[in-house]
């Protein structure tokens, strides 16, 4: 009986011995498979960090209180400067809204060559009605003055209906059609504005950054909002001198809600003038990552915009 029983354990401890190396085998497939799945993990993880600025293409969103509005990145620029524009006449924002409402019908706030007859630029405004020459009307600052202009001379504009107040200045063939984009105005105004501070975002690929002229975008910034704007830091102001990527500029508006307007017509024109970032009132707006829109920056200076 001992032999049978030393026999029979002989014959079983080479199939548990067995078992075990399968087991451990298995353990050792098992811990490969998760270390090339963590692998393969972090790689795709890496490739999509990589690719993310070229995913979404380019372009611009107001997401404000009242809805969201989908821009490209002329647009949203030129949306930028009607909102500078009336900061410089000290306008109040339903002028702004007027502005958008009529911009939107005749143009899609876009600076035309040309239109109906003789009419150009973002408004349509025809030289042979005596808005000007041509070159003057496809400039986004004059062209908005003109208009800015011819408004405040509608008696009672900011009481009257949008359309009435539109048709007074356009003398168009159908004014109440200003009428439907009263809502999409009203959106745009609250986030160039700055009523709604960091509603408007704009992105676009690494591959369609420019240089660097941020001298130029800063004296067209003045133009825009006018010479109150109080410009500084050790980035070069003067006209022709070199940009300095690396350095920076500081921007001190009149108040908080003109800052706001300051730093969304920076990022704005970002693409244009080859600008990488824009900062204020504790976010932080970054060309590589402009899709975010404006993160949290708890550095952000709260009296200027700071520009590189």
């Amino acid at each position: 009986m001992a032999v049978w029983a030393k026999k029979a354990r002989s014959e079983k401890e080479p199939e548990d011995g067995g078992g075990g190396r399968r087991r451990r085998g298995g353990l050792g497939w098992a811990a490969g498979l998760s270390v090339i799945i963590v692998l393969l993990a972090v790689g795709g993880y890496a490739l999509f960090q990589g690719a993310r600025p070229y995913l979404h293409g380019s372009g611009c969103e107001v997401t404000a209180s009242a809805g969201k509005m989908p821009l490209d990145l002329e647009q949203a620029a030129n949306a930028a400067t009607i909102a500078a524009v009336a900061f410089r006449k000290r306008l109040p924002e339903r002028a702004v809204v007027i502005a958008y409402a009529t911009a939107i019908q005749e143009s899609h706030i876009r600076n035309l060559e040309g239109g109906d007859r003789d009419s150009v630029g973002m408004f349509q405004q025809r030289p042979s009605q005596g808005w000007g020459t041509p070159d003057k009307l496809r400039d986004p600052v004059i062209s908005t003055s003109k208009f800015f202009d011819a408004l405040v001379q509608v008696q009672g504009y900011v009481d009257h209906d949008l359309h009435i107040a539109a048709q007074e200045v356009q003398k168009s063939a159908d004014g109440e059609a200003y009428a439907q984009h009263e809502d999409e105005g009203t959106l745009l105004a609250a986030a160039f504005t700055g009523r709604e501070p960091g509603t408007a975002r704009c992105w676009y690929p690494p591959d369609e950054q420019t240089g660097s002229r941020r001298p130029e975008a800063l004296r067209e910034m003045r133009r825009a909002f006018g010479s109150r704007l109080q410009v500084g830091g050790p980035g070069p102001l003067t006209a022709g001198a070199p940009s300095r990527p690396d350095s920076w500029n500081s921007v001190k508006a009149a108040s908080t809600r003109e800052g706001w307007a300051v730093a969304a017509w920076a990022m704005a024109h970002a693409q244009v003038y080859g600008l990488t970032e824009v900062r204020y009132a504790g976010k932080h707006w970054q060309s590589e990552a402009g899709h975010d829109g404006w993160t949290t920056d708890p550095d952000a200076p709260k009296d200027t915009v700071i520009i590189k």
